[in-house]
């Protein structure tokens, strides 16, 4: 029995990729299909991180196209690529970076800083090469959180000195807190802020990253909207918690980046929840429901709710978040499935490059 492309595609629309929530054919990871009598051949390219789904992909498109009747041998492979897309037209790319994903919120005590930390961590440990900018000058705690300790080294390249980026669990990282004393107060003001941040970013010689977190300065002032229009930002994550005051100032952070045309990827609700570590008591002490309300006011996704959890702030005051410190622990796993859909939504996004993907080719002899 010969078969054909029909029976093919019919068969994997069948398989729905549970994060971008189409088949496989739709959704265009199919990158080719190549059928040689009774034999048959699949190419699956994931756009989005996603090394521990791997086989099981590859397991789950193998036994359906066995389903087929008259099917010989099927060779299925499985992989994923990263590409750039569309940032702010305004902004110069950056050497060495394919997308920038800033993380920022509308006050500051929201946990935004440990969120950007876990979310970079978390998308390396899938696949990606991930690197973070501290953009918050007058508080830089990612050095801490991620266990970057010293400072960076420089490095001549042509007739510029850049920095090299500090690395640990996998991550590459630039923050003005590796340059300054530990105690030493930024007294800037804006212009220079913003000055010295573009500087990290563009005089950092990334190494050719998947995705740059910044870690955005908390509030909506001339800082951050500069930095939103000069950073060619591919898209934005929103921190809130789910207290009123706190859900006030998220909808003026998501305004600020609707304004500057950066797509909103996303509300992450912090402190959604608190489990007492004694009896189990469940308790909203922030309140229930604000991420959601806010999600569904302004038509953006909810990309997950997470835990006021001891633990949480112990891990990243250590210098090893959640993410690399407790693997298997729910909020860790609350971290990986916000950053796969962080990651979906980014490669939902135009394209910058103009190529097309390839189309589906079969042979039958």
């Amino acid at each position: 029995m010969s078969l054909g492309r029909p029976e093919i595609e019919a068969k994997l629309k069948e398989l729905i990729d549970p994060w971008t929530g189409k088949d496989y054919v739709s959704g265009r990871e199919v990158k080719s299909i190549d059928v040689s009598g009774t034999d048959v051949a699949v190419e699956i390219v994931l756009g989005y991180p996603a090394k521990s789904l791997l086989d099981t992909v590859r397991q789950q498109v193998t036994e359906t196209l066995r389903e087929l009747p008259g099917i010989g041998k099927v060779d299925v492979k499985v992989s994923m690529k990263i590409v750039a897309h569309a940032a702010t037209r305004s902004a110069q790319r950056v050497e060495g970076v394919r997308n920038i994903i800033a993380v920022a919120s509308g006050k500051g005590g929201v946990g935004k800083s440990t969120v950007a930390a876990n979310l970079a961590l978390a998308l390396a440990t899938e696949g990606a090469k991930v690197g973070v900018l501290d953009a918050d000058i007058y508080g830089p705690s990612q050095p801490t959180m991620l266990g970057m300790h010293g400072k960076p080294d420089i490095v001549e390249e042509g007739d510029k000195r850049k920095f090299v980026p500090m690395k640990n669990h996998g991550v590459q990282g630039i923050s003005i807190g590796m340059l300054i004393d530990g105690d030493q107060a930024v007294a800037w003001r804006g212009p220079m802020a913003t000055g010295a941040l573009e500087q990290l970013l563009r005089d950092t010689k990334w190494d050719d990253l998947d995705y740059l977190i910044v870690d955005m300065p908390p509030g909506t002032g001339d800082i951050q909207l500069t930095l939103a229009q000069k950073v060619p930002v591919t898209g934005a994550v929103i921190v809130t918690t789910p207290q009123d005051i706190a859900l006030i100032d998220a909808r003026k952070g998501l305004n600020m980046f609707q304004k500057v045309n950066v797509p909103i990827l996303g509300i992450v609700e912090n402190m959604a929840i608190h489990v007492c570590s004694n009896c189990g008591h469940e308790e909203h002490i922030f309140g229930e429901g604000g991420g959601e309300r806010i999600a569904q006011d302004n038509d953006v996704a909810l990309l997950g709710s997470l835990p006021l959890d001891i633990d949480i702030r112990l891990q990243a005051d250590s210098g090893k978040p959640t993410v690399v410190a407790a693997p298997d622990s729910r909020p860790a796993q609350i971290y990986r499935d916000i950053a796969r859909r962080v990651a979906v939504r980014v490669a939902e996004l135009q394209k910058d490059a103009a190529a097309v993907f390839p189309k589906i080719v079969i042979q039958n002899t």
